[in-house]
C-alpha cells in the first residue's frame, strides 16, 4: 500500500495542525497538554461539529444551508415546550428531532424543486424558523395547550425552560471512561455519515451533483430526491447540536446556536469542502472542527480576548486555504511531470 498518498491529503495537514497547534498552546499553558482536559474542552464545540458534518454533504452539492443556527434554536425550545406540556423528555427529544428533520424536508423540497439559489432560500427559512421558535410558546397558549405552573406557555416565549431532568441533563456531562458522551456521539455520526458519503451510491451521486447537476440528470441521478435527502440530514445534524445545547445549558432557549453560524461553515470549507461543490469529506470537516474549537478554547486559555481571537481564527483559515492552494498546484504539477515522462518513453 502507498502510505506517501495519504501523507499528500489535506485530512494529514490537518491532522499535523492540530498536533502542533495542541503542542504551541501546551508550551504556553501546560495544563492544555492533559487529555482529560482536551476531551472535556470539546463540550463547549460539541454542537458546532453535530451540525457542520451533515452540512459538508450539502456543500459537496454545491448547496448550502444557513439556516441550521434557527433549526438549532427551533428544537431547543419545541423540546422544552413538549416537555413542560407533560411528555416525557425522551420523547420531547425524539420530537425535537423530527422537528429538525421536517424543517430540512422543508429546505430540500424548495432547493430540488425551484432554481432559486440555495442561499437564498436558507436565508428566507433561516428567519422564518427563528420566528417560529420565538412565537410557538405563545401560539401554543393562544390554541389551548397547557403546560405545568399556571403561568401558561407564554411565559417561555422570551424566558429559558429550566429544571429539565436530571437524566437529559446527564447527557451532556457523563463519560466512558475520559471520553464525554457527547464526544462519542459525534464520531459516530461521523462514522456513518462518512460510510454513507463514500460507500454508497448516495455518496457518490453527491459529488456528481456538486461536479456537474446537468451530467447527473443524464446520467440517471435521482438529483432532486438526493437533494432533499442531503438536507434532511442537515436539518437533523442541527436538531441534534440544538437538543444537546439544551442539556449542556439546562435550558431550552429559542436563540440557542445564534452566533454558530460562521463557525460551522468554516469548519467545512477548512476541512476541505469546495464551496463550489463537487469535493470534500466528513473527516476533513471533523478535524477542521477540533482545529477551530481547540484553538479557541486553547486562547481562552491562556487570557486572549474574543476580538483577537476573531483575528487569530481568520488568519488561520486564510494560511491553512493557501496552503491548501499550494498543495492541488503541486499535486497537478506532479501529475503533468509523470505524463510528459510516460509520453517521453512512449
Amino acid at each position: 500500500m502507498n502510505w506517501t498518498r495519504y501523507l499528500r491529503t489535506w485530512e494529514f495537514a490537518l491532522v499535523v495542525l492540530l498536533v502542533v497547534e495542541i503542542l504551541i498552546l501546551g508550551m504556553i499553558n501546560p495544563t492544555f497538554l492533559n487529555a482529560e482536559n482536551l476531551l472535556y474542552a470539546t463540550l463547549d464545540f460539541t454542537h458546532i461539529l453535530f451540525a457542520a458534518l451533515p452540512l459538508t454533504l450539502v456543500i459537496i452539492t454545491a448547496g448550502i444551508d444557513i439556516s441550521s443556527v434557527s433549526v438549532m434554536g427551533l428544537a431547543s425550545i419545541t423540546l422544552g415546550l413538549a416537555w413542560v406540556a407533560g411528555i416525557n423528555i425522551f420523547v420531547a427529544l425524539a420530537i425535537a428531532l423530527l422537528v429538525g428533520i421536517i424543517a430540512g424536508l422543508f429546505n430540500g423540497f424548495f432547493v430540488a424543486k425551484t432554481d432559486v439559489n440555495p442561499l437564498v432560500i436558507t436565508l428566507g427559512t433561516l428567519f422564518m424558523f427563528a420566528g417560529i421558535a420565538q412565537g410557538m410558546p405563545a401560539l401554543l397558549d393562544l390554541l389551548g395547550f397547557k403546560a405545568y405552573g399556571s403561568a401558561g406557555l407564554a411565559a417561555y416565549q422570551y424566558e429559558g425552560i429550566t429544571g429539565l431532568p436530571d437524566n437529559f441533563i446527564g447527557l451532556s456531562e457523563a463519560t466512558v471512561w475520559i471520553i464525554p458522551y457527547p464526544f462519542i456521539a459525534v464520531l459516530i455520526f461521523a462514522v456513518i455519515l462518512s460510510l454513507l458519503l463514500h460507500k454508497t451510491r448516495f455518496g457518490r451521486y453527491l459529488y456528481l451533483i456538486g461536479v456537474n447537476p446537468k451530467a447527473a440528470v443524464y446520467s440517471g441521478v435521482p438529483v432532486q430526491k438526493t437533494l432533499v435527502w442531503a438536507y434532511v440530514l442537515s436539518g437533523f445534524g442541527a436538531a441534534l447540536a440544538g437538543s444537546y445545547l439544551t442539556a449542556y445549558f439546562t435550558s431550552a432557549r429559542a436563540d440557542l446556536g445564534g452566533d454558530a453560524l460562521l463557525p460551522i461553515i468554516t469548519a467545512v470549507v477548512l476541512g476541505g469542502a469546495d464551496i463550489l461543490g463537487g469535493s470534500g469529506t466528513i473527516w476533513g470537516t471533523l478535524l477542521a472542527g477540533l482545529v477551530l474549537g481547540f484553538l479557541r478554547q486553547g486562547l481562552l486559555a491562556i487570557g486572549v480576548t474574543n476580538d483577537l481571537i476573531q483575528v487569530v481564527m481568520g488568519a488561520v483559515l486564510v494560511t491553512a486555504m493557501a496552503v491548501k492552494q499550494l498543495m492541488n498546484v503541486y499535486g497537478e504539477y506532479r501529475l503533468n511531470r509523470k505524463a510528459l515522462a510516460n509520453k517521453g518513453r512512449g
